[in-house]
């Protein structure tokens, strides 16, 4: 069972929503879109439902192409970031309700109720009605109705984005376990990296309506295909840095030097950008071999247990995120310094030439 999205793309207007896109999700498999909002997650998900026709390509389920199916009679079960449940009907009568509409059995439709619900810990609420219930067992509810129609295909679009963080951290525990044990193709749309990460599976990184990358989660996150991927799959968004190769090292400003070893060695000299994650800046040195650099200092947020530092350097804008609670100025000078084996290396155009060592590592 395999979904295929062949040079997929979506016009309205003069406006693309959808760059013309290829994807093979494959069965039993999580499948994450990851994107800030507006970044087309929501549009590529109604295309895969067939609750939108594609501009060009097909959509093919099964090897069978399927472009022009009626959503209704495809395997596809949707669950929405504003859950929908019947408020006066039961638990039980809210899952139940597909099955009935589709003409089931009654045997068997209490059989797929009370196992879908056994799953999901919903047991000891079937007889209670949505409103009585915690904003995520009633995510959990209308999650049930999707799963029992024996969907062959789900689509999560920000499913928990509503919820509190607790009921987030629950159900982003739950649902990796509940996609194993339906075996059906998971797609589920975040805005966060670190739920993508939490999730694991397949990450498909989306940028202004193109997918940039698809691949295991952690490849992506560890290995981003080029700048783009790189902000994207970062929260906040990656640092990037100007830099130069010249006479076999990489030129940071400030006297700052490396030499250029590995895939670095063999590329011509010229401009290239350096990349590092926020958390990757520190404001004091741990190692030797970290570089320093100058910034100002020009916002503190603090998160509780860690500290947003904005930055200027340069004219450029960094965020680093700091461990614990600091006590800083703004408006004053602020050294930062990088560990070289956090350092990404991306081409003038964006592509990645040199991954950071840590993650080659990892």
């Amino acid at each position: 069972m395999t979904l295929v999205l062949d040079n997929v793309s979506k016009k309205v207007g003069a406006d693309t929503h959808i760059h013309p896109t290829d994807l093979t999700l494959e069965k039993g498999t999580m499948n994450v879109l990851l994107g800030p909002t507006l970044a087309g997650k929501t549009t590529l998900m109604r295309l895969m439902a067939g609750l939108d026709a594609p501009t060009t390509g097909r959509i093919l389920w099964d090897g069978a192409d399927v472009t022009g199916m009626r959503v209704q009679d495809r395997g596809v079960a949707m669950v929405y970031q504003q859950f929908i449940n019947y408020p006066s009907m039961s638990v039980y009568d809210n899952i139940a309700s597909p099955m009935r509409l589709s003409g089931k059995p009654k045997d068997e439709i209490d059989r797929a109720v009370r196992d879908t619900a056994e799953m999901l810990q919903l047991t000891p609420m079937l007889d209670r009605k949505p409103l009585e219930l915690s904003g995520g067992q009633q995510q959990r509810c209308a999650l049930a109705r999707a799963l029992v129609k024996n969907a062959g295909l789900v689509l999560l679009d920000e499913p928990l984005a509503n919820l509190d963080y607790k009921l987030r951290e629950e159900l982003r525990i739950e649902i990796p376990r509940i996609f194993e044990e339906s075996g059906a193709i998971f797609v589920y749309a975040t805005t966060e990296p670190e739920e993508a990460l939490l999730l694991g599976g397949h990450t498909a990184t989306l940028w202004e309506g193109s997918v940039t990358q698809f691949g295991p989660t952690p490849k992506v996150y560890r290995q981003p295909a080029d700048a783009t991927t790189a902000r994207v799959f970062s929260d906040p968004p990656m640092n990037f840095l100007q830099i130069s190769k010249t006479g076999g090292k990489l030129m940071f400003g400030e006297g700052q030097s490396l030499p250029a070893t590995g895939k670095m060695a063999d590329l011509p000299e010229g401009r290239y950008t350096a990349g590092f994650r926020p958390n990757h800046l520190e404001i004091e040195q741990h190692t030797d071999a970290a570089m320093r650099f100058t910034t100002k200092l020009s916002v503190t947020e603090l998160t509780g247990s860690e500290t947003f530092i904005h930055l200027d350097h340069g004219g450029t804008r960094w965020v680093g995120v700091i461990h614990g609670i600091h006590d800083l100025q703004p408006g004053r000078d602020l050294p930062v310094y990088l560990d070289p084996a956090h350092i990404y290396i991306f081409s003038d155009d964006g592509d990645l030439v040199s991954p950071a060592a840590y993650a080659l590592a990892a």
